[in-house]
């Protein structure tokens, strides 16, 4: 949090200079000549500079409520005295080989400040990772875009239709607030071309079609998938879980800027907004911009967010030259985890989300992604860690480790670590600090399970047992 009040902070100045410039600028060419509707080039200028103010804070504005990381742990700094592997391997295998975790997890362990592997139980298997894929969705994400990415959803101007087009740019965060402030400003760019009715229209062409996950249309996990939608599709005004949502989120959401837009004087056409492409000439009058990829990561890991997921690794797709589909996703996901140098043996990335029970990822990779992720010279892969959920505090494992379920409680506030759950496959991958301040990155991936409560029980056990076993 203290990082995003420094970054809030730079923001200021950077925004006053970049202002002050294009005034400047403007004042420069003020008697260039006229433009749309008679307005000259310095009053375009200084339009485009008020836009990119509001641009800015709207950005501001998003980073400060959209859910991030609580900063519980201490800093992941990787110092103490290392582990033996041979203690590592006689305090974790009788927990991994327990009944509730069906034939046995698989596992491996690995010292991040030395890459030193420390256990590995069929390591290289692969085998069904359920949401822990997700960390490997942040990390090829953070590596393809940049911490500072952000998702846009645009509104332009068809001027042959005298329309105005929503275009979706992925943005499952999108809010009711966030398109009102989208509608006002729509509003305002009309009014300057002196536009007092429009109609409305939605450009959902980023990914080649719509798609349903193939756990099923109307699953409460996950919406369909489309780049336009409005808190995810939630029908319910929630913003994690599980939850009833609406059967077309674009058009819901199209629906909703166009009332909106009313709102703001704009009188619009009959019916429902339709769908089209936006024409290649036209004009943009105003966008909506989420908050930075390192924060949207954060929530996708700490609430396991499903849609935002998906949404996020069709971005890393687009900008691989893939398409925005479930194979464009494996590929680019797949040959950005090879670039890294990760192993790749095994592993078929069916969806980003891992809701998919296809997929396959093996422990080497999450724990030597997550081992990556921690390295002081890749920062930029840093919210792969931060947005972990923090045993017995924060996202999906806020009601574990309670010292119930085999005295898994000396692992709250030491173990970090990304959940895994579908039928019969339970999953845990993380990192966890030692009594000694060593900090390790683990995985756990146990299928054919049979009762979940008990199999996440034994998980954590595995979990506190690396950070309170000592090791040596």
């Amino acid at each position: 949090m203290q990082a995003l009040r420094d970054r809030r902070a730079a923001w200021r100045p950077a925004i006053g200079s970049a202002a002050a410039g294009l005034v400047l600028a403007a004042g420069a060419v003020a008697l260039t000549g006229p433009w749309d509707a008679g307005q000259r080039t310095a009053e375009r200028d200084h339009a485009d500079a008020a836009e990119a103010q509001r641009d800015h804070a709207e950005a501001e504005r998003a980073v400060g409520t959209v859910p991030a990381a609580a900063p519980v742990l201490p800093p992941l700094d990787g110092a103490g005295t290392p582990l033996s592997p041979a203690a590592v391997e006689r305090a974790l295998a009788p927990l991994l080989a327990d009944p509730a975790l069906g034939e046995g997890a698989a596992g491996a362990v690995v010292d991040i400040a030395t890459g030193t592997a420390l256990y590995a139980s069929d390591a290289g298997e692969g085998r069904a990772p359920a949401s822990t894929v997700k960390t490997l969705t942040a990390v090829a994400a953070l590596d393809a875009l940049g911490p500072d990415h952000r998702l846009t959803t645009e509104a332009v101007w068809d001027a042959e239709r005298e329309r105005v087009v929503l275009v979706g740019g992925g943005d499952t965060t999108l809010t009711r607030d966030d398109l009102r402030g989208l509608a006002r400003r729509t509003a305002r760019a009309l009014a300057e071309r002196d536009v007092e009715a429009a109609g409305v229209a939605y450009d959902i062409s980023r990914y080649p079609r719509e798609q349903h996950h193939p756990i099923g249309e109307g699953n409460s996990n996950i919406a369909t998938i489309t780049p336009l939608q409005l808190n995810a599709g939630r029908t319910d005004g929630s913003a994690s879980g599980p939850a009833p949502r609406t059967p077309d989120p674009a058009a819901e959401a199209a629906a909703v800027f166009a009332g909106l837009l009313a709102d703001e004087g704009i009188r619009g056409g009959d019916g429902r907004p339709g769908r089209q492409t936006a024409p290649e000439d036209a004009q943009r009058l105003a966008v909506h911009r989420s908050a930075p990829l390192s924060v949207l990561v954060e929530r996708m890991l700490t609430h396991s967010d499903n849609d935002l997921a998906e949404a996020v690794a069709r971005t890393v797709a687009v900008d691989a030259g893939q398409p925005a589909d479930f194979r464009g996703v494996d590929r680019a996901l797949t040959a950005r985890l090879d670039a890294l140098g990760l192993p790749l043996d095994g592993v078929r990335l069916a969806d980003a989300s891992g809701l998919d029970r296809d997929g396959r990822v093996s422990a080497a990779l999450l724990t030597r992604a997550l081992a990556l992720a921690a390295d002081p010279q890749r920062p930029e892969l840093r919210p792969a860690l931060t947005g972990l959920p923090v045993a017995g505090f924060t996202g999906t494992l806020a009601g574990r480790y309670d010292g119930e379920g085999g005295g898994a409680g000396g692992g709250a506030g030491l173990v970090r670590a990304k959940t895994g759950t579908l039928t019969g496959v339970n999953a845990l991958a993380g990192t966890a600090v030692t009594a000694d301040g060593r900090v390790l990155a683990f995985a756990f991936l146990a299928s054919d399970t049979r009762e979940p409560a008990a199999a996440e029980a034994a998980l954590d056990a595995a979990a506190t047992r690396l950070a309170t076993c000592g090791c040596r």
